[in-house]
C-alpha cells in the first residue's frame, strides 16, 4: 500500500494542490538538469578538461561507479515536499530557526553573496527571481528544503524554507524500516543475526539504485527518501555527487538517473529516423553540445522494482535472498534540452544495445 494518496483519493482542494505541486516540479526538473548536468559540463569545458561521461554499464542495476571525485561537477541535495514538513521530523531532518532562509540568517552566512536588496518573497517558487535565489544556495553544504509554506494555512504556496539541512536518521534505522515494510523482518534489524542485518543494509542501497560504497549527499538522499515515507504526501529528492556525474531523482514514481551521453552522429541520425524527426530538428532540440562527429544528449534511466523489492501479496514474512535483483530498468529516454516546449522524451534502448 502506498504511503501517499492517489489523486482519485484526494479532496478537490488537495487535487488542485497536487496539480500545482507537479507543475512546479516539472519546472524544477528542468533547472536541476541544467545545473546538475549541463552547467557541470560547461565547468569542465571552461577549464579545458575532458568531461568524464558516464558509461552505459554504470546505469545498470548493481553497477559500480568509479571512486573518483571531480571538482568541476556540481553537487547538491534538494528535498521538495508536497505538504508542510511536521515539526516532529526535526529530530532527524535538521531544519530549525537558525537555518531558515530569512534575510538575517542569509546575510550572516559568509558563504553567500546575497546583497542587502534581497526580498523575502524571492524564496517562493512562484517568484520571478526564485531560480536566481535557488541557484545561489545550491552549492552550499548539506541540503535545501522546499515545502508548502506553513505560514499560509489556506493557501498553497511553496517556499525554499531552509538551507544547510542535514539528514541525521541512521542508515541502519532506514534499512530496518524498509525491511519491515517489505516483510523481510518483523521488527528489529538484528532479529536474524548480524549477517542477515548486513545483507538488509546492502539491499537498502540497491533498492535506491546506489552502490553500498556511496556516501555523503547520495546516502543522505536515500535515507531522507525512506524517512519521508512516514509523511502522507509525495516528496521529490534531487541529488548529485562529484563521483556519480549524474542527477538522481527519487519520487513517488520511483528512481530516475539523468546523465550526459556522447553519441556518434550515426547513432543520433538513427534515433531521429526511428522517431520521425528531421536530423537538424533533433540536434536543435535534444543535444546540448556538438563535437566534430558526435553530440551530447541528456539521457534518463528509470528503474522499476522487482517482485523481491515489493511487499508480498500474502503479507507473510520471507527470507532475503542476496543474489536476486531488486531493480530492473523500466525506461530509457533521451530527453529534450531544458526549456524545449513541444518535443517529448524519446524512448530508446541504449544501455543494452
Amino acid at each position: 500500500m502506498a504511503y501517499w494518496s492517489f489523486r482519485e483519493e484526494l479532496s478537490l482542494a488537495n487535487r488542485l494542490r497536487r496539480s500545482y505541486y507537479e507543475l512546479l516540479r516539472d519546472e524544477l526538473d528542468q533547472h536541476m538538469v541544467q545545473y546538475g548536468l549541463i552547467d557541470s559540463f560547461n565547468n569542465f569545458r571552461s577549464k579545458f578538461q575532458d568531461f568524464p561521461f558516464v558509461e552505459k554499464r554504470e546505469l545498470k542495476p548493481r553497477a559500480r561507479i568509479p571512486d573518483v571525485e571531480y571538482e568541476c561537477q556540481n553537487t547538491y541535495l534538494v528535498i521538495f515536499a508536497e505538504d508542510s514538513v511536521p515539526a516532529t521530523c526535526k529530530k532527524y531532518i535538521r531544519f530549525f530557526d537558525d537555518n531558515k532562509t530569512t534575510k538575517v540568517n542569509l546575510l550572516r552566512s559568509r558563504t553567500l553573496s546575497l546583497s542587502d536588496t534581497f526580498e523575502r518573497n524571492e524564496k517562493h517558487l512562484d517568484a520571478a527571481r526564485f531560480f536566481d535565489f535557488f541557484k545561489a544556495l545550491l552549492p552550499l553544504d548539506y541540503g535545501l528544503l522546499i515545502q508548502r509554506d506553513p505560514t499560509f494555512r489556506n493557501k498553497d504556496q511553496y517556499v525554499l524554507s531552509h538551507y544547510h539541512v542535514r539528514v541525521d536518521w541512521p542508515i541502519a534505522d532506514a534499512a530496518e524500516n524498509l525491511a519491515v515494510g517489505l516483510r523481510y523482518i518483523s521488527k528489529d534489524l538484528y532479529e536474524k543475526g548480524d549477517k542477515y542485518a548486513e545483507d538488509i543494509q546492502k539491499k537498502f542501497f540497491e533498492y535506491y539504485a546506489l552502490p553500498q560504497t556511496a556516501g555523503g549527499r547520495r546516502t543522505a538522499a536515500i535515507v531522507a527518501a525512506q524517512y519521508f515515507k512516514r509523511i502522507p504526501c509525495i516528496t521529490t529528492i534531487y541529488v548529485g555527487s562529484s563521483e556519480s556525474r549524474s542527477m538522481m531523482r527519487i519520487s513517488e514514481r520511483g528512481i530516475s538517473k539523468y546523465v550526459l551521453l556522447n553519441l556518434s552522429d550515426s547513432e543520433l541520425h538513427n534515433i531521429a529516423q526511428v522517431h520521425h524527426i528531421p536530423a537538424q530538428t533533433f540536434y536543435n532540440k535534444y543535444t546540448v553540445h556538438r563535437y566534430a562527429e558526435s553530440a551530447v544528449c541528456v539521457f534518463r534511466t528509470t528503474y522499476g522494482y522487482t517482485i523481491h523489492s515489493r511487499p508480498p501479496e500474502d503479507g507473510k514474512l520471507r527470507e532475503i535472498k542476496p543474489d536476486v535483483y531488486w531493480l530492473s530498468i523500466s525506461g530509457q529516454h533521451i530527453i529534450p534540452r531544458p526549456g524545449v516546449w513541444k518535443y517529448p522524451p524519446l524512448s530508446m534502448n541504449i544501455i543494452y544495445s
